[in-house]
């Protein structure tokens, strides 16, 4: 009888760690953009540097997890003083908050291919509640590949960055977009 009881355990077991398959970022195929509205010129900008702990279970997207981390230094709108110039107490305040992050505390299927991301969002230190409506573009069991999109807007403000100029003002809300490419991770120990 307890052969029969440790047997269904560990086939229990071996089907709940099998629900929660890690995933890793397509680095080539993933990104994170955002626009900042200015009187002048629209600011597009993206993130070099982010990484993404993903566990989706394609059978119940709401027990999949992600939670995303981007050095905020690495911030590129392409025109070298304007990024430095977020990288100062202006904007980002990389030098003390040199991470922003978003962690999910719920994943809700909303549709077919529909969700809402809800977690916490942290820049520069200070943590929000956001619910970010995304997309799954596209899922292929065989590979364990999949791309997931959306796009939200924040308000800077909120966030500690307020900074504005008289003779170029800046929009309050600014639009994030992301796309990202995962597939399974590599199991341990292999290439």
């Amino acid at each position: 009888m307890r052969g029969i009881v440790g047997g269904i355990l560990l086939v229990a077991a071996t089907v709940a760690g099998a629900q929660e398959t890690k995933f890793v970022k397509d680095a080539a195929h993933s990104e994170i953009n955002f626009v900042a509205e200015s009187r002048l010129l629209d600011a597009h900008g993206y993130w070099e540097k982010w990484d993404a702990d993903i566990a989706f279970n394609p059978k119940d997207w709401d027990k999949s997890t992600v939670k995303l981390v981007i050095d905020a230094n690495s911030v590129n709108t392409r025109v070298a003083m304007r990024d430095k110039h977020l990288r100062s107490k202006d904007f980002f305040n990389v030098d003390s908050f040199p991470q922003i992050t978003f962690v999910s505390k719920i994943v809700n299927r909303v549709g077919d291919t529909k969700l809402n991301l809800t977690g916490d969002l942290t820049i520069r230190g200070v943590t929000k509640p956001v619910t970010i409506p995304a997309t799954i573009v596209f899922w292929d069991d065989q590979s364990q590949t999949g791309r997931v999109k959306g796009q939200f807007t924040i308000a800077r403000s909120e966030y500690g960055i307020s900074f504005n100029s008289r003779m170029n003002p800046i929009a309050e809300d600014v639009a994030v977009a992301f796309n990202i490419t995962f597939r399974a991770a590599a199991p341990m120990g292999s290439k």
